[in-house]
This record gives C-alpha cells, structure tokens and sequence, in this order.
C-alpha cells in the first residue's frame, strides 16, 4: 500500500520518542502536524541539521540518528529535538518496528527527544529510507568555515569509522571471502557504537576554532569542504591520520581507501597550536583518543618548506583556497565514497 499509514500501524513509530524533555509541549501524536519547543531560557544560538539516510541496511534507525545529531554537535551545540520522516519499501511490521526502536534507543542514549516527523509506504524504495532533522542550542555557534592559518588539525577516533561498520555488516560476507577473520569482522561490527562525535565536539568545542564530522566521501571529502569554508588550505600527511586495525585489514580486503569513505565517528577539529594541549587532554579526559593530522595554510602557501624559503615549485606557490595537500598531492574536489559502487 503506496502512502500515509494509519493510527494503528504508527503505534510503534509514535511511541518513540527518545528521550524526555520539559522543553517539549507538542511531540508526536496521531493527527498532529508539527511539534512545539518551549525555548523560555534556552541559550541564544538555535542549530538546525537535516540529513537522510538510506543505504545501511541493518542499522538504518541508528545511524540517521547519529549523522543527524553530529551535525548539529560539530556545530558546538547539544543535541536536544530530533523529526523523524520515515519513507517504508512496504508496510511490514517487524521492518517499521525494528526500525522505531533502533531510533529510540539511540535517540535516548544521546538525550535527545523526538518530537515529531512524518512516515508513509513508498514500493520504489528498496530499502527504508530515514531523514533526521536534528535541532540544538548553543552560546557559541562553531563553523566549518572558522579555521585560520596556522591552527593545527584534530581527527577523533580514526577515518572510515562507519565505513568499517557497514563493511562489516552489510558487506560481511563479502569480506570473509576475502580473508578478514570473523573475530576481525565482529570487533569492526561494533564500530556501530561509535559513530556519535557528540561527546567528541563536546570536549573539543572551546578550544577549536572550526570542526566537521566526515561522512560521506569520508575524511578527504570533509577536509575539501573545511578548507573551502575556511577560504584555506587544509595539509594533511596520511600517515599520520589515525586507522584502526579492523578498518585496515576491511578496507584493504574490498579495495576501499579508509580516508574516502563514510567517516561518521570521526571528528575533524581546526585548533590554534597554543590550545592544542586543552583539546587534547580535554578529549583524553572523556576517553577519546586523537590525533593531530595535519595544519590549516593560507591560500598560497603550497605543500609547506619550500614556500617558506621562496621556492617556486608547482606546489608551493599557487594551492588555490579550498585545496588539500596530502602529502603534497593537491586535492580540489571532495570524491565520490568509495563504498558506493558496493550498493550499485
């Protein structure tokens, strides 16, 4: 059946709400078309982020949940509302089911209240599809756009965080048949805890100056898109960029770069060097572990020593605002995610 569902079938997605809040006068009900936020001393920034999600499979609820709320906490907010618009390739009970409480559990787990969305039937999808529209507040709105010449780069966690979780899930089998042990592929499953930056942009947000959640096109994509916001250039040295072992060993096995592909669980984060040591003992403190990948440059700068000594070289001279230096090699354009040619 093609459209709206009824009040009994919307039970179970009306019924998850996340978590409670005062603040929250009108959420979902049957009938009702939008929600009311009571902001009676709420702080002076509102952080609106929307996102959808589609392609996980098996923990679609989750994830549209967590890259939603990223998105608002990169932004130096907290995480408070959440809509939920839920489009269904058929009107399968278990389907909607499992899905309404993978988004309740997370939404609770992160403190976030769902107060409304929409849900229909749609057969041309083929696998359900949820978009996220995430509000927060803060007192200190942080951009993408913010980072200066000379701040040092932070990235959380490591690159490919989701990537790895989907690869093994999804693509399980897959990557068995290309030797990746089963107790490598059930560690790398549980990555699926750990998409959240919301602790991450927590502990860093007083001190950075820019941050941004890689997602899709992975940690190459949200470098362009921080160094075209930031009017810079973003150098970046691979090695030094944190990998886990499960996601090496998942990546290699299927052919995908850990640095161009899904990257939720990883926060980018633009600090000045005097702050550097408050970022990261401020994320040590909350048990994230950090690496610093990399500085921001002004337009012009190139790959780095060369330029300082006035060389003109192809790279020194002329890197453009919004280019990427890794290891030297320019990057302009964000890629396309290495994982999609798996789901084509």
């Amino acid at each position: 059946m093609t459209g709206k569902l009824g009040p009994e079938a919307l039970a179970a997605v009306l019924e998850a709400t996340g978590a409670d809040d005062a603040a929250v006068d009108v959420g979902p009900a049957y009938g009702e078309d939008a929600a009311a936020i009571d902001l009676t001393g709420a702080e002076s920034t509102l952080v609106v982020a929307a996102d959808p999600l589609s392609l996980a499979a098996d923990s679609v609820g989750e994830l549209a949940v967590h890259v939603a709320c990223n998105d608002v906490a990169a932004s130096g907010a907290d995480p408070r509302w959440l809509t939920h618009t839920l489009f269904l390739p058929d009107d399968d009970p278990d389907r909607r089911q499992t899905v309404a409480e993978q988004v309740d559990a997370t939404a609770r787990d992160l403190g976030v209240a769902i107060v409304g969305g929409h849900t229909e039937v749609l057969p041309s999808l083929e696998r359900p599809l949820c978009s996220m529209t995430a509000l927060g507040t803060t007192d200190r709105f942080v951009s993408s756009g913010g980072a200066d010449p000379g701040d040092r780069l932070l990235l959380t966690k490591g690159a490919g965080i989701e990537a790895t979780a989907i690869l093994a899930t999804d693509f399980r089998d897959e990557c068995a048949e290309a030797g990746v042990s089963a107790a490598t592929l059930d560690a790398a499953a549980g990555f699926l805890d750990e998409v959240s930056v919301v602790p991450d942009a927590a502990a860093a947000r007083d001190a950075a100056t820019a941050m941004h959640d890689p997602t899709e096109g992975g940690l190459l994509t949200a470098l362009v898109e921080t160094a075209s916001a930031s009017e810079a250039v973003l150098a970046v040295e691979r090695d030094r960029v944190p990998v886990r072992p499960e996601t090496e060993a998942c990546c290699a096995a299927l052919g995908v770069d850990p640095l161009a592909t899904f990257g939720s669980g990883a926060l980018l984060a633009a600090v000045p060097p005097e702050r550097v040591a408050e970022a990261t003992d401020a994320l040590a403190a909350a048990g994230i572990a950090v690496g610093e990948i990399g500085e921001v440059r002004a337009a012009g700068d190139g790959d780095g020593s060369d330029a300082a000594e006035g060389a003109d070289t192809p790279d020194a001279a002329d890197a453009k605002a919004g280019t990427v230096l890794l290891d030297g090699d320019r990057i302009e354009e964000p890629p396309r995610d290495e994982l999609y040619p798996f789901w084509e």
